[in-house]
């Protein structure tokens, strides 16, 4: 999974193809419980591109999009919002899978 790293980054790829941020934070142990599955998730959804959002990082970014709970996964295609699963209960493969089968 790619990191992002600033607010251009930011502005770039949620305009190209087809994204999901992924919105973590180091200190968040629901977020450490799905990282082993997140390849998995993504080789399984290939035509998307994949960044983590460092929540700290980017709170300004966090409260703009109104993602108040982690983790948080938000699906962009072509810089239009297409999905958003936030929330800030532990999330399973199958139901990120399931969001991500739904966009």
């Amino acid at each position: 999974m790619l990191k992002l790293e600033s607010m251009q980054q930011y502005q770039e790829v949620v305009q190209n193809g087809k994204t999901v941020l992924m919105f973590s934070a180091d200190w968040c142990p629901d977020c450490r419980v799905i990282e082993p599955i997140l390849p998995e998730v993504e080789e399984a959804f290939s035509d998307y591109t994949f960044y983590y959002v460092d929540r700290d990082q980017f709170i300004d970014l966090c409260a703009e999009l109104e993602v108040y709970g982690i983790p948080s996964f938000l699906a962009y295609e072509k810089g239009k919002e297409i999905g958003r699963f936030v929330s800030k209960d532990r999330k399973t493969k199958e139901e990120i899978e399931q969001f991500l089968h739904s966009l």
